[in-house]
């Protein structure tokens, strides 16, 4: 067993993991944070992406012990209380919620989008960028929709340390 230390949704946090652990296995079985979803096992599904320091990863594909020592938030630490994080909030206005499993990994990945594109984000993109997330209920379209609307939303006026940081 190998002892891991790492801050999650802004919270140090250990624990002895087996060498082979995944990430998604640290998070959702030894912490209990079961909103990161394990869809595949074979990174092809994204639903159980997060953010290790400050960048999207699927956490399927890398081991507890590389991310010792990083900052990971999950979709349990980006909202700001009871408020939700604009991008959650963009999913709901615009329908971006059909059974939910693959919705964590979309506003993971949808949230390292906007904190690189900002404003500027345009439809091709967002598309080409979802392709490693996959959704078995939707077309996409709202899903688009509301990643558009967030990067609107959140545009020059977002704060870029704390879209960073989630």
């Amino acid at each position: 067993m190998t002892e891991v230390s790492m801050v999650v949704n802004g919270r140090r946090r250990t624990g002895a993991v087996e060498d082979r652990t995944l990430l998604v296995q640290f998070l959702r079985e030894t912490l209990g944070l079961t909103g990161t979803h394990v869809g595949c096992d074979t990174s092809q599904c994204g639903a159980c992406v997060v953010h290790v320091d400050g960048r999207a990863v699927k956490s399927c594909s890398i081991l507890a012990v590389q991310a010792s020592g990083s900052a990971v938030t999950t979709i349990e630490g980006i909202a700001g209380g009871q408020d939700l994080h604009p991008v959650q909030a963009a999913f709901r206005e615009h329908h971006g919620l059909q059974c939910g499993f693959c919705t964590p990994g979309m506003i993971m990945t949808a949230t390292d989008m906007i904190r690189r594109h900002g404003a500027e984000l345009d439809e091709k993109t967002v598309r080409d960028e979802l392709d490693g997330n996959i959704c078995r209920c939707t077309g996409y379209h709202n899903i688009v929709k509301a990643i558009l609307s967030a990067a609107q939303g959140m545009g020059a006026s977002a704060d870029p340390q704390r879209v960073a940081a989630e």
